[in-house]
């Protein structure tokens, strides 16, 4: 088996951001998608209500930025989010001559239905049924699959990033990447001239998300410890409405439900939102899963509920199927019942300072999804948002990468596991594990204290030294490679929280209830600590 393999391109991550930079790039040059899971697995692949672009004659781009400031309160970057509009159509252009699916419509300029959702002031949202992620994801997967330059490597999990000073060459900043292959338990090398961080969010770190598995921050973790900025990992937006049942796994109710004339209700049939907005259940995600937090505290109940069932049957059937068939097989009609939600970590807006062609810090290393902070969402992200900035920033990096000459490829250092051994107790990583997640929902969730943050430092840096530890005498594994990521970016969260002394948006300190006039980026700058094998 080849201990390093070369590329033109390392794409860390197999989401909408990393399958279509992938797509872009392999006319020209030899691609690497390298996955910790299967080619599908992702949150892209997750997403229900769609992508958001001005589309309609009677939107304009204008509109869709000023939404987007106003979700971000404040702190959205100007430049960014203009970039992101703009070029919005362009994206959605490309994924209609792909093939994608969407849901279509008679009404709109473009023959497909528009949908809309909580902080947008038009009908925006072009998307697939209530699977739009599922719907692009697949798209791109059979062209990916089908296209010569482009090796895919599932169940390899990365573990570090290589940077050129080790092989003497500094100022070639990042070449490629260590992982582990699952299937044969061996490190090995992916020597590149640019790697992409595409590798998702850092939902894990929480006890109670809406995000897979996969969500561990890795992409976050290994560009801090490459030496990249991190920014803004204080706002994790809370998802409001995750459906409440022991058997649903954290299985998210689109924003499109309340877009659409859902109400949210206590368990009396009460409406709430009303008194905590005036935009009632159109209001941003922030306030929505602030309402429904302190609705549940005030009256100790379990979850709230959203109701649709005043619509025809017929017509959430056909707009919401996936909906509708998982709730069924649950026990619950939404034709005739509210559907039981609660909260649950859902982004994270902030990420690894990029610039307009994604670039990071280090040269040649790029950021794109939910991995970067491009600065588009500010405070908290607008709705169907995401998937747009993962397909403009792909493109943008593709772009970048491909106006530079190749670079010659490097012999990689091997792993180096001469001083390690078999870990002797794999318990330590499931109770640390525990213990982190608990911690972060307990202390650094919906609703903040400097107390809650503090002690959640200090449980952090307690359980950092373990792992440290941990990782310095034993093999690795991939759940140790998850849990000393996800500890990383629990620090960042934390770390970031801390310094911001108001609130906004995501953030919402009860020590600091009001936000300050003027908004401000929290960016963390590492030291050039590098742990080495």
């Amino acid at each position: 088996m080849d201990s390093q393999y070369t590329y033109d391109v390392l794409i860390l991550g197999s989401g909408a951001a990393g399958q279509s930079m992938a797509l872009l790039l392999a006319d020209r040059l030899k691609v690497a998608i390298v996955t910790k899971r299967m080619l599908a697995d992702s949150a892209s692949a997750l997403a229900q209500g769609g992508i958001a672009a001005v589309l309609d004659t009677a939107d304009t781009i204008e509109s869709h930025i000023r939404d987007t400031f106003v979700a971000g309160a404040g702190l959205c970057d100007a430049e960014a989010t203009r970039y992101v509009v703009e070029h919005g159509r362009a994206a959605i252009d490309w994924l209609i001559k792909r093939g994608v699916p969407f849901t279509k419509g008679s009404d709109e300029e473009l023959g497909f239905h528009l949908t809309r959702e909580g902080g947008h002031s038009h009908r925006r949202i072009i998307h697939a049924a209530d699977a739009t992620g599922a719907a692009v994801q697949t798209t791109l997967s059979e062209a990916v699959l089908g296209h010569p330059n482009i090796d895919i490597f599932e169940r390899h999990i990365a573990i570090d990033l290589i940077l050129g000073d080790r092989v003497g060459k500094p100022r070639l900043g990042c070449i490629g990447a260590y992982a582990l292959d699952l299937d044969n338990s061996q490190v090995v090398c992916f020597a590149a001239g640019s790697t992409v961080l595409a590798t998702g969010g850092t939902g894990k770190v929480y006890l109670y998300t809406t995000n897979p598995d996969v969500a561990t921050g890795d992409g976050v973790a290994m560009a801090w410890r490459a030496g990249c900025r991190v920014r803004n990992m204080e706002f994790i937006q809370f998802h409001p409405t995750c459906l409440y049942h022991p058997q649903a796994k954290s299985f998210l109710i689109t924003e499109a439900v309340r877009g659409e004339g859902g109400l949210l209700k206590l368990p009396d049939g009460t409406r709430f939102m009303p008194s905590h907005d005036d935009r009632a259940e159109l209001a941003p995600r922030d306030i929505v899963a602030r309402a429904i937090d302190f609705e549940m505290k005030k009256h100790g109940i379990d979850c709230v509920y959203l109701d649709i069932s005043h619509k025809p049957a017929d017509w959430l059937r056909e707009h919401f199927p996936n909906i509708h068939a998982r709730c069924l097989e649950l026990g619950i009609d939404i034709t005739r019942e509210p559907i039981p939600v609660v909260p649950a970590a859902h982004y994270s807006c902030g990420g690894v300072v990029t610039d307009l062609a994604a670039r990071t810090d280090v040269p040649n290393l790029y950021a794109v999804g939910e991995t970067a902070g491009t600065g588009l969402h500010g405070a908290n992200r607008l709705a169907s948002n995401s998937l747009l900035e993962c397909l403009v920033f792909g493109k943008a990096a593709a772009e970048d990468i491909l106006s530079k000459p190749k670079k010659p490829p490097q012999t990689l250092p091997a792993w180096d596991e001469s001083r390690v051994t078999d870990a002797d107790e794999e318990v330590v990583i499931a109770h640390n594990w525990a213990e982190l997640r608990q911690a972060m929902w307990d202390y650094v969730g919906i609703v903040r204290t400097n107390k809650r943050l503090q002690r959640a430092r200090h449980r952090i840096r307690l359980l950092a030294l373990e792992i440290d530890e941990f990782y310095s005498n034993f093999r690795v594994s991939n759940d140790l490679i998850e849990l000393r990521n996800l500890v990383v970016t629990a620090h960042l969260i934390v770390s970031c929280a801390l310094r911001r002394r108001e609130s906004r948006g995501l953030h919402f300190s009860l020590d600091y209830p009001n936000m300050l006039p003027r908004a401000r980026d929290t960016v963390l700058r590492p030291s050039r600590f590098r742990v080495r094998r």
